[in-house]
């Protein structure tokens, strides 16, 4: 008979303050470091099955050498993609049918600023009408640049690297890396977390998606989260601007909950979190291994979650097309100076004329 093996004494050193940012990449940290108390074969099983969920871009390839310089080396900027592709397992989420066609359903560039303190997350509004550079197609012919396409249609046209393209191009802002999770990997991990608890002050009735929430605290599973941070006609003035706050919230609160996680307490657990944050993601080349995931993880070690910022690019309505925006000025060149820059971002950069209610 296998005898208890007897729990090690605690440190008496005061505990450590644990990093509440880059949580979701340290979860695929604390996985292997778990996981290798399990044995040898059974770690690179593990590690090869992670590693392989990932899929990558090349965007130096994919792009060329035209693009803003580095201002300040210290600094990263993350752009995060959410895709509404319904094709494969997509295809039943969210009552959507678009031929399979993806589009950049969401787009938040993370701004971390040297010395890794702070984190802003700039929400890019779908509709936002922006002119597309030229850009390399899926396969490989060229795409040419236009005025005035909504930002979400980049995506599905040329692919993730266009859309990085034309965010350096509106903003000057260097991309460092970017991020991009499906339909089905967004309900997966937040089933693996056990659900994810939101509160809200106004009523959701959204008459299109049949989505109902009451005001209040309320935890939610996979597929309505995937409803909460897709909701439109049922909350604010109907638009996309309104569903922004909302996505924004939810990104603070799933952060939360994964704070709030034994990670350790049960290595099945961890494994089953680890697979659902990698097998839905497609990064940039430089972050596609678990090895570069950790690192990007342990750099963020003093970002702190409870003071992120979060705002969205200050648009004003079109004057052709009243359900379309566009950039609003001089607001939306101060807010991207102030990130190039690594600044701290002025109040009147965060005013939007165009607020979605």
């Amino acid at each position: 008979m296998t005898q208890a093996t007897e729990a090690p004494p605690r440190s008496r050193r005061a505990p450590r303050k644990s990093s509440r940012g880059g949580k979701a990449f340290k979860i695929i940290l604390l996985a292997l470091l778990v996981l290798a108390l399990i044995g040898g074969g059974a770690v690179w099983w593990m590690y090869s099955h992670l590693n392989g969920n990932i899929d990558s871009v090349d965007l130096d390839k994919a792009i060329g050498d035209n693009r803003p310089e580095k201002v300040v080396a210290g600094a990263q900027n993350v752009l995060v993609l959410g895709s509404d592709s319904r094709s494969g397992a997509n295809g039943d989420l969210d009552h959507g049918d678009v031929g399979g066609t993806a589009r950049s359903d969401t787009a938040m560039l993370m701004h971390i600023p040297e010395g890794r303190s702070k984190v802003t997350a700039v929400s890019i509004p779908r509709d936002t009408l922006v002119t597309r550079p030229e850009c390399r197609k899926k396969d490989g012919g060229t795409l040419p640049s236009k005025k005035r396409v909504m930002f979400n249609s980049i995506y599905t046209v040329a692919g993730p690297a266009c859309v990085v393209n034309t965010v350096e191009k509106m903003s000057g802002v260097r991309i460092d890396h970017f991020v991009e999770i499906d339909f089905a990997g967004f309900k997966g991990l937040v089933d693996a977390l056990g659900g994810v608890t939101v509160t809200t002050d106004k009523p959701i009735h959204d008459t299109k998606g049949g989505f109902t929430l009451e005001p209040g605290t309320h935890k939610l599973n996979g597929t309505d989260s995937l409803k909460f941070v897709r909701t439109r006609y049922g909350y604010g003035d109907g638009s996309d601007l309104g569903r922004i706050g909302l996505q924004q919230q939810f990104m603070l609160a799933m952060l939360t909950e994964i704070k709030k996680q034994d990670a350790l307490g049960s290595p099945a657990r961890l494994y089953k979190l680890a697979d659902a944050g990698t097998k839905s993601l497609t990064t940039d080349s430089d972050l596609a291994s678990l090895t570069a995931l950790a690192d990007f993880a342990k750099s963020m070690k003093g970002v702190d979650a409870s003071t992120m910022e979060t705002i969205m690019l200050p648009v004003a309505y079109d004057k052709v097309d009243p359900n379309r925006v566009v950039v609003a000025e001089p607001q939306a060149t101060d807010l991207w100076t102030a990130v190039r820059e690594d600044k701290k971002i002025p109040a009147s950069a965060k005013k939007s004329p165009a607020t979605g209610g």
